[in-house]
């Protein structure tokens, strides 16, 4: 069994714990530290039975270097800011130095790719990051992939597509009555289940694969406004009305968001980590979700 730090204890490492926690006698975790920047949150992690130490991206608790001189491996989801990776910052020699750390994963995006056209894409094709925020992304997995090169730790780069699962869905939105029907035509996205997620990042830790980077998606990029029409039918509600995107109220960061269109596809998971997605499209996704959630 193996000690495993994560910074920035969210969403996925969350769902990564259980489904370590549910494999019984497999199980890989001993121990799980997490970092967060709540210390309200980090009492409730403790009751989990994390071991919570709080990091806000400018400084952190005193045992976290000594926690990866302890650790085994190290997953981190931490976005960039202008000046580059906030652990790498503080961390990179400790990292650098933990004598038992050999896997570190690090949570990117697909975001990365930038938009091209809705042309599909996977982890060989050629592109150039051109938003600052993809630029900075692109930066922070180049230096978390040049410490594996230093080091000969296994540093691999997981891309993700939009996250979604229990509690975190389109279901969740239409109940909440926060969901809109947003039509940008000829606009897709993909998306994954944490689950899958989760299933992949275990599959990584039995084998790891040195300097890799994996896209994380479903095999079905599709319109927005189709993945909420069809979680409104799936929970017997009318589904909001289409608004235009020319007309919608969105954050800067919202129509940045819809400036990318792009189809992701993920066979290395399959290929290299024998991974076969539990919810390879958003509606079985959200059927299994409609199923467990009041």
């Amino acid at each position: 069994m193996i000690n495993l730090f994560c910074f920035g204890y969210g969403y996925c490492a969350r769902h990564l714990v259980a489904q370590d926690q549910a494999c019984g006698h497999e199980a890989l975790f001993a121990q799980v530290t997490g970092t967060t920047r709540n210390p309200e949150k980090a009492a409730r992690l403790e009751g989990e039975g994390i071991v919570a130490r709080i990091f806000d991206g400018d400084g952190g608790d005193a045992p976290i270097p000594d926690d990866l001189a302890r650790s085994d491996a190290l997953l981190t989801s931490i976005a960039p800011d202008e000046a580059g990776d906030r652990v790498l910052r503080h961390y990179e020699r400790a990292i650098t130095d933990s004598p038992r750390l050999s896997w570190i994963g690090y949570l990117s995006t697909i975001g990365v790719y930038g938009d091209t056209g809705g042309e599909w894409i996977d982890e060989e094709t050629a592109f150039e990051a051109i938003s600052a925020r993809a630029k900075a992304r692109r930066a922070a997995e180049d230096a978390w992939l040049a410490l594996g090169e230093r080091t000969g730790k296994a540093v691999q780069i997981f891309r993700l597509g939009g996250i979604y699962g229990p509690g975190r869905s389109a279901i969740t939105q239409l109940r909440a009555g926060n969901a809109r029907r947003i039509v940008k035509p000829g606009q897709v996205f993909n998306r994954i289940h944490v689950a899958d997620i989760a299933a992949v990042l275990l599959a990584s830790l039995r084998k790891p694969h040195p300097g890799r980077i994996y896209n994380l998606v479903d095999d079905h990029p599709a319109p927005p406004q189709d993945v909420i029409a069809h979680a409104a039918a799936l929970i017997g509600m009318e589904p909001p009305p289409e608004i235009p995107f020319e007309e919608a109220e969105l954050s800067p960061m919202a129509r940045a968001f819809y400036a990318d269109c792009k189809r992701v596809r993920s066979r290395r998971i399959r290929e290299e980590l024998g991974v076969t997605l539990q919810y390879p499209d958003y509606r079985a996704g959200l059927e299994a979700l409609a199923a467990i959630e009041p």
